[in-house]
């Protein structure tokens, strides 16, 4: 810090610096009295930059940020990945960086369904691996993200691609005990570890729909519960180690 005292000389560089910042300061404060601001974009740009690093693309200010796989054993990609994340900008601000940033990797958007509202965007896309989908909610000054993307090609190798139209659900019994599974008014006898030490657990396509099962196992107490299945979705129900009924998994 340099202190100037009364009557010393101020070079003249100093002198330019200064004015520099008072005409910067008048400039400043004619704009909030006249509504103009000028053009400082380094400083004040709304522009969202995206992270080079991102597994999808996602803008480098974010509050929050996380990524989210499902893979399947003996399958290297992943089938499934899912970012989340909550983003201190505008609704109309954080659609825009997706627009141009999917439209990049080759994303094509669907009119299909589209929902784009001042609080809440949904919107489909085509992709190189698959099925994709954005979800965007504005709440407490902040936009929240959900972006998926569907590997197809993993699904199939993992044999867990539905059938057009389908959902698909599949049956994992971690346990050593037997486990009955009714399903739909339908009973599936799940044997001890079925679907970990095969390659294949049992795996159903169902139609789309809202559908109620209930698991029994011996010494465990019956567990009942719904899961909502969507066309083109593949699920998991496992039923864990010690008999318990674990949450729906979301495969694809």
């Amino acid at each position: 810090m340099m202190t100037v005292r009364p009557g010393t000389r101020v070079p003249a560089r100093w002198r330019l610096f200064v004015c520099g910042l008072a005409l910067l300061a008048s400039g400043l404060a004619a704009a909030s009295a006249t509504g103009w601001a000028p053009h400082l974009p380094l400083l004040f740009s709304s522009a969202l930059t995206p992270d080079p690093d991102a597994a999808l693309p996602a803008p480098t200010r974010a509050s929050y940020r996380e990524i989210g796989t499902t893979k399947m054993l003996g399958v290297e990609a992943p089938l499934r990945t899912r970012l989340t994340a909550r983003i201190p900008a505008e609704l109309s601000d954080v659609l825009t960086f997706y627009r141009t940033e999917l439209g990049k990797l080759g994303w094509q958007e669907q009119r299909d369904g589209a929902v784009i509202a001042s609080d809440h965007v949904r919107l489909a896309f085509t992709t190189p691996l698959g099925p994709a989908a954005l979800e965007l909610d504005r709440k407490d000054r902040s936009t929240s993200v959900s972006l998926v993307q569907r590997n197809k090609e993993a699904a199939t190798m993992a044999h867990v691609m539905p059938k057009p139209g389908r959902a698909a659900l599949m049956f994992t019994n971690l346990g050593d005990r037997e486990a009955v599974i009714t399903l739909d008014h339908h009973t599936v006898m799940l044997p001890a570890r079925a679907g970990k030490e095969r390659p294949e657990a049992p795996l159903f396509n169902m139609p789309p729909g809202k559908y109620s099962y209930a698991l029994k196992v011996d010494g465990n107490p019956d567990r009942d519960t719904t899961i909502e299945l969507a066309a083109g979705d593949a699920w998991e129900v496992t039923v864990g180690p010690e008999g318990d009924l674990w949450s729906p998994l979301q495969l694809y």
